[in-house]
């Protein structure tokens, strides 16, 4: 109780500020145009909250529910994103919203944020081109249909992603690694022609209100050019190359020991690394003393959820919502049933009120003990900004990626010893060597970067901006994972393939994977802040559990959401701008080691 009421004590102070500007920005202005703005914002919200939670309905069903050769969740899905699209993008709307922000000097901070995001939402589905709209929402519920629909096989046996990627992590049998790593990829021939459509549709409908592409549309929501976008970027992977450089060396030298290949290649074979995308590497080691998978495989999945909840509480929050535990699918469909369910891991507000979900396929081990805490913390940031100072319209994080990082940074001071060992996951006297637990954090978070910054978001960017032939697609991909990543494909991959499109985001979550890229980069910002200016402990040894100081800073953050400038809340929380700094600090013991170990070995890694 007394860390709630902590809580609740910094929200008061934080309400306090937000009306003490409110009112001093009351003063200013045109107050006739003032008042006929907001009948006209909570008129829309109305009618927004309404058709928005009834698609997020649809498309929960469709994503929970796949019935091969039913499409009655698709018809609805359609339906409901349909009346949504008709609504956000209509003339009359985007007229009025016009209006108002040719005047916004004369309205209040607030308002003129809601009418930016009204007439944002409505370049995503402009109703001055309704039949291409209709168009674009068709080809997007058949792409997800045939995402996740897809019968994955092995050998002619019907496999799980989970199965797959297990195969991936596990296995030291190349041939083996090879058929799962090549069955991961057989839905890319399915989704081609439907990236293809949905490329054009996506570019089509925004052009309507003067973007370039969808790439420059989405670079929009953060208040920048593509060429900032592209710049903050490329800087960020330049300052985290060398220690990419060194992972990547140490990698190739030993996985080839590993698979017992003589003759070290200069890039690495995609199927040879533990990840379907080669984005993540954590479990090339395995750290002596620290096996969780082990540890948890006696627990029940419900449990992996509940002490990610006991962790919030523990900080401030409150326990999830009966309708959460209700009205989620936290589990993979039973063996045998006769449909099947997205498996990526999502969390959901459905309302931008009190209703919140995730779904995902909890099985007990590592990976989804990690991820059900960064999956909490985006329902805890939906909790917490659906207060009465943020409106419905700004009820979202900072910017995409502060989404990310508040999650991934809860997931990752949830895998760190002092954590684990108070969970009783982890003997206090356990005999782990830190420089290993370094290592497999560096595969896992500075890997990823190359991935985000430079495969994916240079393919997107290519794919939108620069209309990238249909004929180069799967070159293009390989080219920058490549350049990028010192990663090549195990053997010839031509056109007939679209590897790019067999990650969920190219075709449901489109133009936007830098977040996930800006998230890591902010998430040891935010870490590296709590270890530091709160707890007094060493970044990489943390314990947040139970830390009231820590809710209360998290809090904050994400109380305003989207109502503050994400730079000017960053600066104000930590006190610098996004920088790969911290990132680079916190591994410094282990870039040692790896100059070190590397000593001697050939360095292969292209420059950017």
């Amino acid at each position: 109780m007394m860390i709630r009421n902590s809580l609740l004590v910094a929200a008061m102070c934080l309400v306090g500020t937000v009306q003490l500007m409110s009112c001093a920005a009351m003063t200013k202005g045109d107050k006739k145009l003032q008042n006929e703005a907001q009948i006209f914002i909570d008129s829309y919200t109305k009618t927004w909250q309404k058709l928005s939670t009834a698609a997020a309905e649809a498309e929960w069903s469709s994503n929970t529910y796949i019935v091969e050769g039913d499409s009655t969740n698709a018809s609805a899905t359609q339906a409901a994103m349909e009346a949504l699209a008709a609504f956000t993008g209509s003339a009359s709307n985007i007229k009025q919203t016009r209006v108002f922000l040719s005047r916004k000097d004369d309205l209040l901070p607030l308002q003129v944020k809601q009418l930016e995001i009204i007439l944002y939402n409505a370049a995503d589905n402009p109703g001055t081109v309704p039949d291409l709209v209709k168009r674009r929402i068709a080809a997007e519920t058949k792409q997800t249909e045939k995402l996740f629909g897809f019968d994955f096989k092995i050998n002619g046996k019907s496999v799980t992603t989970n199965e797959i990627d297990d195969v991936l992590r596990t296995s030291k049998d190349l041939s083996e690694r090879l058929a799962a790593w090549e069955a991961s990829k057989e839905v890319g021939k399915t989704l081609k022609d439907g990236l293809v459509t949905l490329r054009d549709l996506r570019n089509q409908t925004v052009q309507a209100l003067g973007y370039k592409s969808y790439f420059e549309y989405q670079v929009s929501g953060y208040g920048m050019t593509v060429e900032e976008m592209l710049a903050l970027l490329d800087r960020l992977s330049r300052e985290l190359r060398p220690l990419y450089r060194q992972l990547h060396t140490y990698a190739r030298y030993e996985l080839a020991a590993k698979y017992g290949v003589k003759g070290v290649p200069d890039m690495i074979p995609a199927h040879w690394l533990p990840n379907r995308w080669g984005q993540e590497w954590s479990s090339m080691v395995e750290v002596e003393g620290f096996d969780l998978d082990s540890v948890l495989e006696s627990k029940k999945p419900e449990w992996l959820i509940e002490q990610a909840e006991r962790f919030y509480v523990s900080l401030g929050f409150g326990k999830l919502p009966e309708s959460f535990w209700s009205k989620s699918s936290l589990y993979p469909a039973p063996s045998g049933a006769n449909y099947k369910k997205n498996n990526h891991a999502s969390a959901w507000h459905m309302d931008l009120q009190n209703d919140v979900r995730c779904l995902m396929s909890v099985i007990p081990n590592r990976d989804w003990y990690e991820t059900t805490h960064h999956e909490l913390g985006h329902i805890y940031y939906y909790q917490t900004y659906t207060n009465d100072d943020v409106p419905p319209l700004l009820r979202e994080g900072a910017n995409r990626a502060y989404h990310e990082a508040i999650g991934s940074q809860l997931g990752m001071a949830a895998m760190q010893r002092p954590f684990l060992s108070h969970l009783g996951l982890l003997p206090e006297d356990a005999q782990v060597n830190d420089n290993d637990i370094l290592l497999q954090e560096a595969l896992n978070h500075i890997v990823f970067i190359p991935f985000s910054t430079g495969t994916m978001t240079r393919f997107e960017h290519d794919l939108y901006d620069q209309n990238l032939d249909e004929n180069e697609f799967n070159a293009r991909w390989w080219e920058l994972a490549a350049r990028y990543q010192g990663i090549v494909p195990p053997g010839p991959r031509g056109e007939e393939f679209c590897d790019a499109s067999s990650k969920t985001h190219i075709n449901n979550d489109a133009a936007q994977y830098y977040d996930y890229a800006l998230s890591v980069v902010l998430l040891f910002q935010l870490h590296d802040h709590i270890a530091r200016e709160i707890l007094d402990q060493d970044p990489r040894q943390t314990n947040y559990y139970g830390n009231q100081e820590v809710g209360r800073f998290l809090s904050e953050i994400m109380y305003p959401g989207a109502s503050r400038d994400w730079r000017e809340l960053l600066l104000d929380k930590v006190g610098s701008e996004l920088s790969a700094e911290p990132m680079m600090r916190y591994f410094e013991p282990l870039m040692r080691v790896l100059e070190e170990k590397n000593k001697g070995r050939k360095h292969s890694l292209p420059n950017i």
